[in-house]
């Protein structure tokens, strides 16, 4: 039996008892959850078809640095039966055809509405019903309202004057045109080298007649070693599909690469240059994860690591000036997050490639024909802004959210966000914020946590179903208990230290540009969160009042 059926409201439009906003992996795993319990719902997304992240970000490169085959959904056997990954680190366009492909195996699209970016969503105490608006003037009511909200999915250009009075391309990389860019010959700037800056300036090196990289910091990076997966491979992951995802469940970071735990300062330093000398060469984040959990709360452990790659960083760049140039100075391997790359270094050898380090020169000015800073001037004929995203709220922030009273959810997370578990907002009743800030989300490998997440509020939703009752709401109590375990749990690892948007840090934004007062990521992995999520369920559902 079904919560409610859509119908038409006179006051709010078109009426469904839960309306998600995102059809990325997290809307299409609740949309499916909801269906397969009977509930009515509604998936509203800004663009024209499923994918989320894998269907905007089109930029050269875009890929995966999860294993292809962890991060696929695994409740349905049919789909993991039928899926073929290609490669053991999947690209963009084999990734939106996943989502597609899972949009159509389980039914899904009738229950989308694309090209419908929501303007508002204003919460209506006296009625307890969420009172949705779109850019196009539609309005919507739902009586719980879902966010599948990409955390990386706000993005933000550099505070640069003139950014406007260039005539050639210029464009962010999360708007990198559908249709492509013709990069033959062209002189080409990237500003920035985060996880997306690497991918790009690997893969178009070698592809334009030159390459302009202005690094605002370096980055720590550890080889992808990206590959083929056969036919008889695939049918071999297959066959292992339940080890590979109790693999990735036991693990804090939900990849299948466990931490050694023999401890850095029980094996003599010759066994721990073997050990990394083996995950250096291995595929994927084994070199971080597979490493010893010292190097994330130790600096005496994480300063002979850093050092062990940045040996590896020589060896690989010719020039040893631009090798420390690509050597961070300001924090330590794998206290924030790790590009993987592919001939990322080598990128440098070239000819054709030149770095400049903005911590030695200061951009002044985009100028009409390229890049001016205070001690040369860079003719180019396309600009790539690499410069990230005001992750996490950045996306809540362009939505005019709104609870009791008329309070505005900007005003609430002006110093940071407050939530229970990532997934309530106390003062905003019937909301649930699926990996939401503060949530172990963007901190784990993504869609295991977005399986555990959306499992949870399913039953959360179907348990408010079967009390017979309507709203729910955080107590602040609960709310302010999360948002001190998390901090706790940011205050044990180095990472407390970093520049990162895990600490809500981002250049590019006001207020933002020093370390946040709050964690705006749960960093106590993934086991933690799934046990803490059964404690409140098995507990009542302790901290959220439902009436």
């Amino acid at each position: 039996m079904a919560i409610g059926t859509s119908e038409k409201k006179d006051n709010c439009g078109t009426y469904h008892e839960v309306v998600i906003i995102g059809a990325g992996m997290t809307g299409l795993c609740q949309l499916h959850y909801l269906k397969r319990e009977g509930i009515d719902a509604l998936v509203l997304d800004a663009n024209s078809d499923v994918g989320g992240t894998w269907y905007n970000n089109r930029y050269p490169g875009c890929r995966f640095d999860s294993e292809s085959y962890t991060y696929g959904f695994s409740f349905s056997k049919e789909i993991l039966d039928k899926w073929h990954w290609k490669e053991r680190f999947s690209s963009q366009p084999e990734n939106l055809r996943y989502t597609q492909f899972v949009t159509e195996e389980l039914n899904l699209r009738e229950n989308i509405e694309f090209d419908s970016r929501v303007k508002s969503a204003h919460f209506d105490d006296d009625n307890t019903i969420w009172n949705l608006t779109l850019e196009n003037g539609k309005k919507i009511g739902c009586r719980y309202l879902v966010t599948g909200l990409g955390g990386l999915s706000a993005p933000t250009l550099p505070r640069i004057d003139g950014i406007d009075s260039f005539r050639g391309e210029s464009f962010h990389t999360f708007n990198w045109p559908h249709a492509g860019v013709d990069l033959k010959g062209k002189r080409v700037g990237v500003i920035g080298s985060g996880s997306t800056g690497v991918q790009v300036i690997s893969e178009i090196a070698d592809k334009v007649g030159q390459l302009t990289v202005l690094q605002r910091r370096p980055n720590w990076c550890a080889p992808l070693k990206n590959g083929e997966i056969t036919e008889d491979e695939m049918q071999e992951i297959r066959n292992r599909y339940d080890e590979i995802f109790s693999a990735c469940a036991a693990t804090s970071g939900g990849f299948i690469h466990a931490p050694d735990r023999r401890g850095f300062y029980n094996v003599s330093k010759e066994e721990r240059l073997e050990l990394w000398e083996r995950l250096y060469d291995e595929p994927g984040f084994g070199v971080w994860l597979s490493n010893f959990t010292d190097i994330f709360v130790d600096e005496e452990a994480n300063a002979e690591f850093s050092e062990f790659i940045a040996g590896k960083i020589r060896a690989r760049v010719n020039d040893p000036e631009v090798a420390e140039l690509l050597i961070p100075k300001d924090h330590g391997f794998g206290v924030q997050r790790v590009p993987l790359e592919t001939n990322y270094y080598e990128a440098f050898n070239r000819d054709n490639v030149k770095l400049v380090s903005l911590q030695n020169e200061q951009i002044e000015c985009v100028t009409e024909t390229g890049i001016k800073t205070d001690k040369d001037e860079y003719e180019l004929d396309l600009i790539v802004y690499a410069t990230g995203f005001d992750a996490l709220t950045g996306a809540f922030d362009r939505i005019d959210f709104r609870g009791v009273g008329g309070a505005k959810l900007t005003d609430k997370w002006a110093n940071g966000p407050e939530t229970y578990m990532g997934m309530f907002v106390s003062g905003f009743p019937n909301l649930i914020t699926l990996v939401g800030p503060q949530s172990g989300s963007y901190s784990t490998n993504f869609p295991r946590a977005i399986e555990t997440c959306v499992g949870w509020a399913t039953d959360f939703l179907v348990d408010v179903r079967n009390k017979g009752k309507t709203r729910f709401e955080v107590t602040a109590e609960a709310e302010q208990s999360w948002c001190d375990e998390a901090t706790d749990a940011m205050s044990k690892l180095l990472l407390r230290k970093a520049k990162s948007w895990f600490n809500g840090f981002n250049s590019n934004i006001d207020g933002h540009d020093k370390h946040q007062p709050k964690p705006y990521v749960y960093v106590g992995g993934n086991p933690r969160l799934g046990k803490r999520l059964a404690e409140v369920r098995d507990d009542d559902y302790a901290g959220v009042e439902v009436s």
